[in-house]
């Protein structure tokens, strides 16, 4: 959207601060959040999945409205999405066509020799998105080098843009073997499309992911295609709106590595979305784990469709430069289509509020990864669904306050819910609905659980020396019982944790990265070659960062992807920010060896070090005030008391006591099991907990 007035971003022309505004759109919840100075107001609509920019519109007039403000007061709006990932996922993205070297058109399908199951002779793989018939094989060879052994047949491009064009094909990917070497024949054969198929989205590998290992590049191409035409349609009937509607401020997308772009960055490359929102969470939890002094921290976000876990070390969120969408195996690793993009390191797993629950063949209760999303929901909801769900068992135990659910938005119907447990779950396993909800619970729990400790053993961490930060609509209401599985000890609840996401929007910077394959072994890379790669990287970058109006001098990081010759893998090492000399190249193999030794507690004797790719960020942050926490109440809280239908220490039902977090008091200790409803989210505090206040507003849960 337009800047009109050239001032710095969220601020106006006098130099004070102007509203803020956060939006998540997720599987079932849509979560608005808007902040101005010490003020903070939020909300949680039902995503509308055929038409997302309506719950959008909806949440932000509610919200300016509430806050007694008009479009105008509106600094800024931050936005982070699941729609390229449910694209993904559903495939319900464009007719996408993918030209290829010829020869190469099967890579897609080949994939590489990983098998995520070894001794499964039936081992499902996903489809590639790209059908075998549309992917079109293209005359033409680049060496790993850059040189052209084989000249582009523009002849054959002609003829294949032509069958296209009788296929009414909406995308196309261009993938050919070492464009990142060299695009001059990839952008050659964009300049044909165009002429030839005036309106189609054409994306290019060697700008998606302009990296080795064809298999991924091709992939991440394929998938940016296939979202481009969606993704581009949403975002501009998105802006289109908001300007009708008198919104002129700038729109920013939150990207996977947890950074700002403008509209037309996302646009372009929208397969860098399909994280957006957990990292927004990420980052939430990382700035409450800075303001509370946690060096160390689990980030734990449970929403409707998914639950993510993601570890923040020295208040950093971990990256990674893959990442797997769309898995078909129980979310196996090497079940899903791998995408070659910079994100925030997280595990993610079907177990959110909307996870479905039945009984197997084996007589085992199993919950999600389908999910109820929020069409038709929960059966709790009253929308239509009739399949039991986790939310209906935590509704049916009486963990959720039917009264101050979402804010009183939306009525709980527990006794089509209590139903709903019953017949698909308590009259198979011949169980109460009490058990049986307790039941779902557990599984989900463990479930959760279990992936987490998957995931501290893969990366060499204790998670009982984490702190664990809960958040999401249904984080708070799991985090005790998961983090007692997992030997945590203290539980953090942060305020406005049901819109975590949206509000870790407002707390991120501009940033944007590159990514360059630069092979050769480190005793044969020259210093100037690298200085001309990074002063490419930093323009590329650089246009986006400082495309957004009032960001301040931008920072600037880099880094190589090393390995010994012959190892198949790549470990991060940092470089300096300066014109690299020879004298360089020695401290980098030096500083290689350093963060070797630390992973691996050794180093290989007389093996060669190689460098295969860089990397570079660019960053800006703006510099907006943060809302100062109001003053917390200092009376005696009264709780009132609900019957929780079945606790496990006592094996029978038991009164719960409810406390409402708006009336806690700084210090008031609450013993488990107890609950603390709010507005987006609820508490459980379990028998193993105690919980109190502490003066940053954050809940803290200690064990006994």
């Amino acid at each position: 959207m337009s800047n009109d007035a050239a001032t710095p971003l969220g601020r106006d022309d006098t130099g004070q601060g102007l509203a803020r505004l956060g939006v998540d759109i997720g599987g079932t919840f849509t979560d608005v959040v808007l902040e101005f100075g010490a003020r903070r107001h939020s909300t949680k609509i039902l995503t509308t999945h055929l038409a997302p920019q309506q719950a959008v519109i909806e949440g932000v007039e509610r919200l300016v409205r509430e806050a007694g403000m008009c479009p105008s007061d509106l600094g800024l709006i931050v936005h982070g999405t699941t729609l390229a990932t449910n694209a993904l996922i559903e495939r319900r993205g464009a007719r996408t066509a993918f030209l290829t070297t010829q020869g190469f058109r099967d890579v897609l399908e080949m994939r590489t020799e990983y098998r995520y199951e070894q001794y499964d002779l039936g081992i499902r793989l996903p489809e590639p998105l790209v059908p075998r018939q549309w992917r079109m094989p293209i005359p033409e060879r680049i060496s790993i080098l850059g040189d052209v052994l084989l000249p582009l047949d523009e002849a054959a491009v002609r003829r294949t843009a032509e069958q296209l064009r009788e296929a009414r094909i909406e995308a196309v990917a261009v993938g050919y073997l070492h464009a990142y070497a060299n695009p001059a024949h990839e952008r050659r054969t964009r300049e044909i499309l165009a002429e030839i198929l005036p309106g189609v989205i054409v994306s290019l590998s060697s700008e998606v992911s302009p990296e080795m290992r064809e298999y991924e590049r091709f992939s991440t191409t394929c998938a940016n295609a296939y979202v481009q035409p969606l993704m581009s349609r949403y975002l501009k009937e998105l802006e289109k709106e908001l300007r009708q509607l008198g919104y002129r401020c700038p729109l920013l997308l939150m990207l996977s590595t947890g950074g700002l772009v403008p509209v037309e960055t996302a646009a372009l490359f929208p397969v860098r979305l399909v994280e957006s929102g957990p990292a927004g969470g990420a980052i939430f939890a990382t700035d409450v784990a800075s303001q509370n002094g946690v060096s160390r921290c689990l980030s734990f976000d449970m929403g409707g469709t998914t639950a993510k876990i993601c570890f923040v070390d020295d208040f950093v969120a971990n990256t990674s430069r893959e990442f797997e969408v769309a898995r078909v195996y129980r979310y196996a690793k090497g079940s899903g289509l791998p995408l070659r993009i910079p994100v925030i390191e997280m595990v993610e797993i079907g177990a959110g509020g909307g996870s479905i629950a039945a009984v197997d063949d084996l007589g085992r209760v199993r919950v999600g990864p389908e999910s109820a999303g929020s069409e038709p929901g929960p059966v709790c909801y009253g929308l239509g669904g009739t399949r039991p769900a986790v939310t209906d068992a935590n509704a049916v135990l009486g963990r959720l306050d039917p009264v101050y659910f979402a804010a009183g938005s939306l009525a709980l119907d527990i006794a089509s819910a209590e139903q709903a447990i019953e017949g698909n779950i308590g009259r198979p396993l011949k169980l109460e609905a009490g058990m049986s909800a307790y039941a779902i619970t557990e599984i989900v729990d463990e479930n959760m659980a279990s992936a987490a400790r998957v995931h501290g053993v893969e990366s060499g961490r204790n998670i009982g020396d984490y702190t664990m930060i809960a958040y999401g609509g249904g984080g708070p209401l799991h985090a005790c019982s998961v983090a007692g599985k997992l030997g945590i000890k203290r539980v953090l609840i942060p305020p406005s944790a049901g819109v975590g996401s949206a509000v870790g929007f407002l707390r991120a910077p501009i940033s944007y990265e590159v990514a360059r394959s630069s092979y050769g072994r480190l005793q044969d890379v020259k210093a100037e070659r690298l200085n001309a790669l990074f002063s490419e990287m930093a323009e590329e970058a650089g246009n986006v960062v400082l495309a957004v109006p009032g960001v301040t001098a931008p920072n600037e990081l880099r880094w190589a992807m090393m390995r010994y010759a012959g190892q198949g893998h790549e470990i991060v090492v940092p470089l300096p920010v300066n014109h690299l000399t020879e004298a360089d190249i020695a401290a980098i193999a030096a500083e290689f060896e350093r963060r070797y030794r630390g992973l691996y507690s050794r180093v290989v004797p007389n093996a060669v070090p190689e460098m295969m790719s860089l990397g570079l960020r660019i960053s800006s942050s703006v510099h907006l005030p943060s809302p100062v926490p109001e003053q917390l109440p200092v009376g005696q809280a009264t709780p009132s008391h609900v019957v929780l239908h079945f606790d496990a220490e006592r094996n029978a039902s038991i009164e719960l006591p409810v406390f409402r977090r708006d009336d806690l008091e700084v210090g008031r200790t609450m013993e488990g099991p107890a609950l603390v409803v709010e507005a987006e989210t609820t508490l459980f505090i379990t028998n193993k907990f105690r919980a109190f206040l502490n003066r940053a507003g954050v809940l803290e849960c200690h064990v006994k």
